[in-house]
């Protein structure tokens, strides 16, 4: 499974924020046999965001992308307008798995606005900003992600059964 990982963050994109989260995604998703061919950090810029989504599903042609970052409510917070001006298909089970798991912990969960969805064959999913709460959402959605990526590959059927 190829994937790119995306950090929205005006400030880790000026190198004033250490990205602990983009860190901690790649520790999570390397046990299931992943292999980063991208990873960057952009400012929340709309447009740029959009841009280097497409870069990885189009060009590097990720199996998966993953962003952190600017999901909330803030002026700036714009990677689910970005992610839905890019994408073929909404995939809405990713962000309500992710908000359900959020409110176990806080209620603020529920202010979360990620998104997932596909573009050809790549699934690309929002998740938080914070290394907390990308843990805590990353590892709820984590075991459904191997088999979504094979149905978009065409490896798995709809039972979840290989070819």
């Amino acid at each position: 499974m190829t994937v790119g990982i995306l950090t929205i963050s005006d400030k880790g994109a000026a190198g004033e924020r250490v990205d602990e989260s983009g860190k901690l995604i790649r520790e999570m998703i390397l046990p299931l046999g992943a292999k980063i061919v991208k990873y960057a950090i952009v400012p929340d810029e709309r447009e740029e965001i959009s841009r280097r989504l497409i870069d990885m599903a189009d060009k590097l042609r990720c199996d998966l992308i993953l962003t952190t970052g600017g999901t909330g409510l803030g002026p700036r917070d714009v990677t689910p307008e970005a992610t839905k001006d890019v994408i073929d298909r909404e995939i809405p089970g990713f962000g309500e798995t992710m908000r359900a798991e959020s409110l176990k912990f806080t209620p603020f969960g529920l202010l979360s606005r990620a998104t997932a969805g596909t573009r050809n064959n790549s699934l690309i999913i929002n998740l938080p900003g914070s290394p907390k709460a990308v843990r805590e959402c990353l590892s709820a959605i984590l075991p459904a992600v191997p088999h979504g990526v094979g149905l978009l590959k065409g490896e798995d059927k709809e039972c979840g059964q290989k070819r």
